[in-house]
């Protein structure tokens, strides 16, 4: 196909009308400008079309593109007639914006090697919606990348076509991000200063006089955003661990022509698990006074279990918090615990299946990871404790006699259906608070069993088998920190054994 470089300029004649070729002035090289024509395949109804630019400065630069041009025009096989149609529709719609750039080579020879349209650009929403919506696995990771695109990935990132985006734009999101958390931050302080405002801090009734006052400050509270997590170094992590992911798979499937990860490059904090802390004398003091919490995960003593199992002794599900306190499972795996799974008489658990909340949906699934698929012996007391247990679900399930419903669980509702989790944790959080212990969550009792653990002998690699750690690098990190606290308490506890001399000194 005809195809070549020439010089224009646009000087007219008196009458207004373009010299074009007859400009006497065209002899200077350094008059007018470059412009390039290639004839195109014809379009699929037969008319014919060409590709045309101008504005290059030098025949070098006009002699580039065109040979970029055709290279492009090379790409199908002489007798491939619907190839040769599709680089024509590319390069005609190209044309169409002078300053758009030329396709890169490498990038449309994958498109159309493996059949991907030319003329139309995926954007990273429309991917990340595919992307999801082919998806296998376990429900609860796919619920998670559902979240990381549905509330960040897609609202910031979304419109920006696939095959253009850089790692400036993962910048830009991580920066919107912190923005957003210090915005977050300023409105929680603000709503807790009013709710204060909203309390009658004194015993009984307000009198009339303030219930104007306090319902006029209400009103304020009612117009101001709702309490908001922030989002924290490990879901910001996640976050592009999910779009990491997606783009790995279209880099391997050959789509929209893209061979580079900008996920894979962006820098971020590490976002390294926050490290167990116990609750100290000093540190539940100060809690009380201000009501910091020195770490994310705390952890209580011996003692302060002690007090909790004691005051949850008489509750239904006491020994579903008794096997999480001295054997580590998490809410999950204890709630989804099957009788069939464990042999009392052996003093044997295995750790089979969990019970799953996604939302409102609870499911069984399997564990956690494959560490989490796990056997582990039981003490004399826990075994004690689930024979009790058994026999109280016993006088359960003659009671309800025919709405009973068998699920095989060890943990159940008085009508033998399953527990929701979430439910199970509003209970526990309850009875910390009657007791007044400091707070703790309930997957922190699993990091209380990996301190009885250790002050009973076990070592690093024991916890990680007891607790079903996929690897020994998590179980060092959330526990480096807190494993040398519970030697300085047993340490202390073992010196006030033995009565000392009085100092020389005294």
């Amino acid at each position: 196909m005809k195809g070549s470089t020439y010089r224009r300029c646009y000087c007219r004649d008196e009458d207004g009308k373009p010299l074009g070729k007859k400009c006497p002035q065209l002899t200077n090289r350094r008059h007018g400008t470059y412009a390039l024509r290639q004839e195109l395949p014809p379009r699929k109804d037969g008319t014919r079309r060409s590709f045309s630019r101008a504005g290059y400065t030098t025949a070098k630069e006009a002699q580039e593109d065109l040979d970029t041009v055709r290279a492009l025009l090379a790409l199908p096989d002489g007798d491939d007639a619907d190839g040769q149609v599709r680089i024509g529709d590319l390069l005609e719609h190209v044309s169409r914006d002078r300053k758009a750039p030329l396709p890169d080579l490498n990038q449309v020879k994958l498109r159309f090697l493996s059949g991907q349209s030319l003329t139309s650009h995926t954007t990273v929403g429309e991917w990340l919606d595919e992307w999801l919506a082919s998806r296998r696995g376990r429900r609860t990771g796919i619920s998670r990348d559902e979240i990381n695109i549905r509330k960040h990935l897609r609202p910031r990132i979304g419109p920006v076509r696939l095959d253009r985006l850089r790692v400036s734009h993962l910048v830009e999101m991580f920066d919107s991000i912190a923005d957003d958390n210090e915005t977050i931050v300023v409105e929680n302080q603000n709503r807790r200063e009013q709710v204060a405002k909203c309390k009658w801090g004194k015993p009984g009734v307000p009198p009339v006089s303030e219930r104007g006052r306090l319902a006029a400050e209400r009103a304020k509270l009612a117009e101001m955003p709702p309490f908001r997590h922030t989002v924290g170094p490990g879901t910001r992590q996640r976050i592009r661990s999910t779009l990491r992911a997606a783009l790995n798979d279209a880099i391997a499937q050959q789509r929209f022509g893209i061979t580079f990860n900008p996920a894979a490059h962006v820098e971020m904090d590490s976002g390294k698990r926050p490290k167990g802390v116990l609750w100290t004398e000093e540190h539940v003091e100060r809690w009380q006074k201000t009501g910091e919490k020195p770490s994310a995960v705390m952890v209580w003593t011996p003692t302060q279990m002690g007090r909790f199992l004691e005051h949850a002794m008489d509750d239904r599900l006491y020994a579903l918090f008794h096997l999480i306190t001295f054997r580590g499972l998490r809410r999950g795996e204890a709630i989804g615990q099957r009788w069939t799974d464990i042999d009392l008489d052996a003093g044997l658990l295995t750790v089979a299946k969990q019970i799953v909340q996604d939302g409102w949906t609870v499911y069984e699934d399997d564990p956690k990871t494959d560490s989490g698929a796990r056997t582990i012996a039981l003490d004399s007391r826990t075994e004690m404790v689930l024979r009790e247990h058994r026999a109280r679900q016993l006088k359960e399930r003659m009671a309800a006699g025919a709405a009973w419903t068998d699920t095989g669980r060890i943990f159940t509702q008085e009508d033998g259906n399953w527990l929701r989790p979430s439910k199970v944790t509003d209970h526990f959080m309850e009875m910390v608070e009657e007791i007044g212990l400091p707070p703790v969550r309930l997957h922190d009792l699993r990091h209380g069993a990996a301190t009885i653990a250790h002050a009973g002998g076990g070592d690093i690699h024991y916890i990680k088998e007891l607790l079903g750690h996929s690897s020994i690098a998590i179980t060092s990190d959330t526990y480096a920190h807190l494993l040398p606290q519970v030697d300085r308490a047993v340490a202390e506890a073992a010196a006030k054994l033995v009565p000392l001399p009085r100092s020389s000194t005294s």
